[in-house]
């Protein structure tokens, strides 16, 4: 792999850590960026769980630091997410995925277009619709297998969940997020380490960006709150129903 691909990879990590501190969704940049290098898909995929954690790791400890990871419940689902993750990875080599990318990017679809219409969403709290032990349960299982699994969407859908039906504002609903995604991400990761699916060398190239994205990103969210969080969780969760939806239906 040739000097310059390693400096676009690393862009590539700083990009993408920096959007997935914000709202998620970094991985419309790393994934793409993996293969374009030339990685298969499996290595790839396995790449990109690698440097991502480190990078969610980055933003988790920012939240933290800013007092915004006290939520009830929150242990429990980054519990559960791991373990959960794991079997999701498990399962990707027994279950058929086709199901998934044809009705992922319609739910999607409807997460953007009700966080669209819904101009106050997160903006500050809200009612509480679901004991936090029940939601930590319910989604660290559901979510969790879903991104070790699949993947795409799954912060989109923790937000939402957590704004929903937490009553969560948007800063505290992304570090709820970012914990249960670190999580979910380390579960899946393990699976990929065990079965040799992970480039090292280029995941170090790529986590030195993500830590870098990772920190800003946080940074900014954590100080401008839903006014940035807003615009780039909708711009993302467009573009990853757009891709979906390319990649299920327009080939």
């Amino acid at each position: 792999m040739p000097p310059w691909t390693y400096l676009l990879l690393f862009f590539a990590g700083l990009a993408g850590g920096f959007i997935d501190a914000i709202a998620g969704g970094g991985g419309l940049i790393t994934v793409p960026a993996l293969l374009a290098a030339g990685l298969p898909p499996g290595i790839a995929l396995g790449t990109n769980k690698f440097q991502s954690s480190f990078g969610t790791s980055m933003a988790v400890s920012r939240f933290l630091k800013a007092g915004l990871l006290k939520m009830e419940g929150m242990r429990i689902a980054v519990v559960l997410a791991f373990a959960a993750s794991m079997a999701g990875a498990f399962a990707v080599s027994v279950l058929d995925k086709d199901l998934l990318k044809r009705v992922i990017p319609w739910m999607l679809a409807a997460v953007a277009v009700y966080t669209a219409v819904n101009r106050r969403f997160g903006l500050q709290r809200g009612e509480r619709k679901m004991a936090p032990m029940v939601f930590a349960t319910v989604f660290g299982l559901a979510l969790g297998f879903y991104d070790g699994f699949f993947g795409p969407g799954t912060g989109s859908f923790w937000t939402v969940a957590l704004v929903t039906l937490l009553g969560s504002d948007l800063r505290e609903a992304t570090g709820y997020t970012k914990a249960a995604n670190l999580a979910s991400n380390a579960g899946a990761l393990v699976v990929f380490l065990a079965g040799g699916s992970v480039h090292f060398a280029v995941g170090a190239v790529m986590i030195a960006g993500q830590l870098l994205g990772a920190r800003a990103g946080a940074s900014l969210a954590i100080r401008r709150g839903a006014g940035v969080i807003r615009p780039v969780f909708l711009t993302v969760v467009f573009a990853m129903t757009v891709k979906l939806l390319w990649d299920a239906w327009g080939r």
